[in-house]
Formats: structure tokens, sequence, C-alpha cells
């Protein structure tokens, strides 16, 4: 079976080493995992044995590391390998909070995304001692970290790549949970709100509930009416999440040494203060002997064999990775975490002949998320009697955690024995970007997105073409035949909230971290409907719930709208048409965040209604050059005739490489994009179907396919993920 094209676009964009002159250091793909498996085999006593299998597990595509490891290892590049961070305990002053700020950015600048807890700052309204002013509270200094981290992606950082965490019982918690709301503000957060056990059973009571700070109760609610704030916010633009604290320190391997209070800005990886996440995915689609078959099998023996060797592969990562801070790096090896997942599993069980949403689905799930956990355990119980157990490793306290005591009797008690190499192993990220690696198989514990769909792919000449994207399985499954597929092959908008929400309650409770998983929602639930899934996903043993709902701020899904009624457009003509001594237009006024003047953007049309030239104005000196030779350039095509929808097109795929910018109520990627829009209504003859989306602009190729997709907001033209 021929690879995916957008497989090796991914391989090609995020991975492949390539020097700032663009010049190719891996010659393919192999080739990059090559490099990566003699980073990783250095520390080896046998390096070359060992690259060996890590070549071999890696180019079978049975394992693929975190996009961290695979970008950056052995290419000389002082970048983290680790995924991403949280941030040290803020302290609640104002040297304390810019001493966070600046640890941000550094973590940020060398690839790692970051998560926060702010509910150790002073609520707003507090008496700040020694200055007689009053406190601003958490939300307010989030602005700093917002201005600092679209500054770091200006500088070519990851891309908004944080994670802000708020207590329920913080006296702000209000103004945290309407904080998204503002489309304006707070962009590049994805923000949680921690739910403690006390809100979810006062909530079950209909009693009230203390909002406090540092011993002191500034307000007491009604519980079910702070429940129904943050569900109410989530419902209209899909933030806050939710997170369950107390059931994740309760059932944390480390609960004997350490709290944890927030997340990597996915969700899969709670974390203490300075704590880093290290990734990587078992694609279970190469483990099915036999697929669609009538009697498909799972190869456990082979699986097992290889979880061994990619939980050694990571534990090498942990020593041979840069950190922005040394607190970092202590902490890793202190703790040794690594999180081990899963890819892959929705097309892997249409290849079991099993459908995603059924309870035999899930037992399967369940049971694949069991054997990873096993054989991971064993595995770092194995390296534990070569390297020794990590330094935290207290056998009290982690023999009587949670994730252990469910162990089989045999492990625990060769645990107990020889101790263990890692505190933590398993997790499940989304892998929206690994998994179109991967060839496009599902996405971590996601159902399939799309069976197919339709990208646009820009070409080095300019222009654009349509490519079709398959899921894995079902090219599997037709293999080049066009055959229909069978009731198996369920998508993400087909399955019922109920099922999304058991799935994840059935593999969480074979994961040692969190799942990061989205919980697709049609837009027209009914707001108790609504509800009534987080509280699901409560009783059922998720550490916390996302939802998504089509909505007015982030997005919908894309639609393909019917072919308007095609205007034939005039003859092409070399010669431009003469310009009338009288023409009508209209002028827009355009207030561009950052400008210190608007811009009037002027579209003037001839007898018949036709676009014939464009003015772009300003105050503003700089780039206004370019900006005349655009609007002449553009003039100019008018004038010759012929169907102008191409322009319309060029001009909205343009991307502002510092990032998009909040016009009218939606993300666009540049103010070329602006005048395009301005532009289009004018223009005829457009005879290709309108694809449509309320979502934004992508940030790195412009077009409008950024849609909710396996947990992140990712392209479906590029791959561009927001999760990195």
């Amino acid at each position: 079976m021929i690879r995916s094209p957008i497989a090796d676009q991914i391989w090609s964009d995020k991975y492949r080493h390539t020097t700032h002159e663009g010049i190719h250091l891996d010659a393919d793909i192999n080739a990059t995992f090559q490099r990566v498996a003699d980073a990783l085999a250095i520390n080896e006593e046998q390096a070359g044995p060992w690259a060996d299998r890590f070549f071999d597990l890696m180019s079978g595509f049975r394992f693929i590391p975190g996009g961290r490891i695979i970008a950056g290892a052995g290419t000389g590049r002082d970048v983290t390998l680790q995924n991403c961070y949280v941030s040290p305990v803020i302290e609640d002053s104002m040297a304390g909070i810019f001493a966070a700020v600046q640890s941000a950015a550094l973590t940020l600048q060398s690839g790692g995304g970051i998560g926060m807890d702010f509910s150790t700052i002073r609520p707003k309204g507090s008496k700040v001692v020694g200055v007689d002013s009053d406190a601003s509270g958490p939300v307010s200094f989030m602005s700093v970290w917002d201005s600092m981290c679209k500054t770091v992606m200006s500088a070519g950082g990851r891309r908004g790549a944080m994670m802000a965490v708020l207590r329920c019982d913080h006296p702000d918690v209000m103004q945290f949970i309407a904080a998204k709301g503002d489309q304006a503000m707070l962009r590049n957060f994805n923000m949680s709100v921690a739910v403690t056990d006390e809100l979810m059973d006062a909530v079950a009571d209909d009693t009230t509930f203390d909002l406090v700070f540092d011993g002191k109760c500034y307000d007491t609610v009604r519980a079910a009416d702070l429940w129904d704030a943050i569900m109410r916010s989530t419902y209209a633009h899909a933030e806050p999440g939710v997170m369950f604290i107390d059931r994740i320190n309760e059932r944390n391997n480390l609960v004997y040494c350490e709290e944890l209070a927030a997340t990597n800005p996915c969700g899969e990886v709670p974390l203490p203060a300075h704590g880093a996440c290290l990734l990587g995915s078992m694609n279970l689609t190469q483990y099915v002997i036999g697929p669609f078959g009538p009697f498909p099998e799972f190869d456990r023996i082979r699986f097992k064999a290889d979880v061994a060797v990619a939980i050694r592969m990571m534990d090498n990562v942990v020593d041979v990775s840069s950190y922005p801070h040394d607190d970092q790096w202590a902490t890793a090896q202190d703790k040794r975490r690594l999180g081990l997942g899963l890819t892959g599993l929705a097309s892997a069980l249409t290849m079991m002949g099993e459908r995603y949403d059924t309870a035999s689905g899930r037992e399967t799930a369940s049971r694949w998320a069991f054997e990873l956990k096993v054989a991971a355990y064993w595995a770092s119980m194995d390296l534990a009697r070569e390297r020794g157990s990590f330094p935290a490793f207290d056998k009290a306290g982690f023999m009587a955690s949670w994730n252990v005591k469910s162990l089989p009797l045999a492990l625990q008690q060769s645990i107990a024995e020889h101790g263990i190499r890692n505190g933590h192993l398993t997790s499940i990220a989304p892998t929206g970007t690994i998994s179109l690696f991967a060839d496009n198989v599902s996405s971590g514990v996601e159902p399939i997105f799309a069976t197919e769909y339709t990208r646009k792919v820009l070409e080095r000449d300019g222009s654009k073409r349509d490519e079709e994207v398959s899921d894995y399985a079902v090219r599997r499954y037709r293999n080049g035949h066009d055959i229909p597929l069978p009731d198996t092959f369920v998508t993400a908008q087909d399955i019922s909230p109920q099922a999304h929400v058991m799935m994840q309650a059935a593999v969480q409770k074979h994961v040692d971290t969190a799942i990061s998983k989205t919980v697709n929602l049609p837009e027209d639930i009914s707001f108790d409907h609504f509800k009534e899934v987080y509280r699901l996903a409560y009783d059922n043993g998720c550490k916390g719930c996302t939802t998504y709902r089509p909505n007015a701020v982030t997005g919908s899904v894309l639609s393909v709208e019917p072919t308007p009624a095609a205007v034939v457009p005039a003859a092409a003509s070399h010669a431009p048409a003469g310009r009338p001594d009288v023409l009508t237009g209209t002028t827009t006024k355009v207030t561009w965040p950052g400008s210190v003047h608007a811009y009037y953007v002027t579209v003037n049309v001839d007898h018949d209604g036709r676009p014939f030239e464009l003015f772009v104005t300003s105050k503003n000196v700089d780039g206004a050059d370019l900006m005349v030779g655009m609007t002449r350039m553009v003039s100019a095509v008018m004038r010759r005739a012929g169907d102008l929808a191409f322009v319309v097109e060029e001009l909205k795929a343009v991307a502002d490489p510092k990032g998009g910018q909040w016009y009218n109520g939606r993300l666009v990627p540049s103010l070329l994009h602006v005048i395009g829009s301005i532009l289009e209504p004018h223009v005829s003859g457009v005879a290709v179907p309108v694809v449509k989306t309320e979502g934004a602009a992508c940030p790195a190729c412009g077009e409008h396919t950024m849609v909710q997709k396996d947990g992140c907001a990712t392209c479906l033209s590029c791959g561009h993920s927001a999760c990195g």
C-alpha cells in the first residue's frame, strides 16, 4: 500500500532535519529514524545493536516517538526532547509572577509547551500589604503570559502551547470561567478548571460551596450555580475544560512525594512543579494479523516485546534531552516520568471487525490499554534491575498507589523486590500530527475523524490542487478498489456523546496519568443533556472531560455547500480594458490591530458591476510601497477580464508570519486576507464548491480548514496542529 502524500509532507515539513539554508540533511524517512535511533542509543553500552532495534521499531511505524524527539534528536540543536512542562509554583508577589513569566518564555523558546496553576495568585481586590493597593487577580496577570507567548511565537517558538488552570474554589473562578468568552482575550491559552470532589458532591446535594484563598472565605455560592457557569461557558465556546483534581492526585503513583495542580497543554499528563512530559505512542494498526478477515488477531507477543524496546528508548530520552531550566532537569531525573500511549485505536478496531461505539469495541480497547500498562511496568522493572530505580522511589509509598495495586500480583512482587525505573509509564496524547505521519491512522483513542476528505495543497508555483486523504484502515480495506465500507467504519460525528465518554472511561482505568480526548457533540444538544456528559465522565472514573460543540467562537466542522449557479465569465484578453472616466465603488474602513492608522479599501466596478480596480490607502508608512504594488497588480488582472476567483483565493491564503489577528470577531491570518474578503462579494463566476467554515484560518498555510480534530485544532490542508 502506497503511503498517503500527507504523511510524507508531515515528515518533510516537521521532522526532516533541514538547515536554516534549506539543505536537507535527512535523505529520506529512514535517515530520520536512523538519526533518532543513534541519538537515543548513545548512552547504551552496546550502542550499535540497540540503535538497530530502535530503528526497526520506528521504521515499521510500530512505535512513533513524540514529535519533539523525531524533530530534535541527533540534530545537534539545543532543543528539548520533552513535549511539555509545568511551571514552578507561581509565587504571589510581583517578583514571583514575573520570574514565572520568564521561566515560561525560556521553556516555549526551547520548543516545550507549558502549563500553569494560577490558583496561588491572590484574588482581585484583595489588599497588597506594603504598597497600599488592591490586587488585580490571576486573570489580569494571565494577559502577561499571553502577550509573552505571542512574542515568542513571532521569534519562531512553539505556537500557543500553554495551559492555564484555576481551582474551582478560588474567589476569581467566575472571572476565569468567563475569560475566553471575550474573543480578544487569552488566545494563546487552553484553560481548565480544577474541579474538586467537594464541588461535585455539593452539586449533587444542591448545597453551598465556599470560595477561599489562603484560608479566608471570600464568598459562598450555590454549588449548582458555579457548576452551571462552567458548563454554560464550555457549552458556548468549548472552554474551560474540566479536570477532576482530587482523582488525579489520589491515583498518582507518586502521591507520597508530590501534589499535582496543573497539566501539560493538551491535558493528558498532570505534572508537579518543574515536571516534564515525555510522549510516544504504540501504533495498534501494525499489530492486527489478518485484518478485515474472518478471524483477525492482535499480535500480543510482538506488542509486548516492542513495548519493552519503546520504554527503553524513552528512558534514554530523559538523559539525552536538553532542558530549559536546571530544576526541570532535576525533576526529570528524580522521577523519570514517561508517557507511552496508543494511537490508531479506532483504525485498529475496524481492522478487527469491531465498532468503536459498542460494548465489544470498548472491551477490546480496554484490553489493549491493560496489555500496554502491564508490558510497560514489566519493562521498567527490568530496567531497574539493570540501571536502578528512579531516585524518588519509595517502596512503601509506590506499592500502595492506586495504579500499582491494580497490576498482576506477580508484577507487584517483582517491583517490590527489584524496584522500578520510572515513576509513571503510560499516558495517551492526542497524537494528531504523528498519526498523520504514521500514514493517517486514527489519533490516540479518538474515533476516526473522517473516512475521507479533501485537502488543499499549495504547489511551488503558487497554484493549488485538491488531494484526497483517507484513513489508513479505509485504504487497507479497499486496497485499491472503490468498494462500500462496512458499518464498523464510524466517525467522530456518528458517535453518541455517551459512547465517546464510555470509551474514555474504559481506557482510563488502565492509564497511569490521563487521556487527551474530545467528546464531539451536536450543535443542537440541549444544555441539560450537555451537562450529563460531564457527570457521566465523573461517575465513570475519568480524570477530566473536554467537549466540542460547534459554536460561533471556535468554529464548526467543515461543510461543502452546493455549487452556486455559475456565471460564465467574460473571455480573457491579454489587453487591458480602457478605464472609463467615471466608476462607481465602495470603500471599507479596516482598523487593523497594531496599526496606528486605519486602512481604507476601495473596490471600483465597471458598468456591468464587475470589479475593475482596487485601492488601499492609509497614513501608515511601513509597507506602503508593497501595498501599492499589490493593488496595482490586482487592478491589472481585473482589467484583463477572466475569472477573478483565484485573486480572492490567493489574497485570503496569505498568512502573516507574526501570526493572525482578531478582526470583526474572527481570527484572520493577515491584513491581505481581510482585503481578499472585502473583494470577494464583487467577484462572479466562481465555478467550484465553496468550502465553508466559521473557524479560524490556519496560521501555517492560511487555508480555512482548521477544525477540532482529535482533541486539537488541526488543519486539514497542511496538518498543522495547535498541539505541536
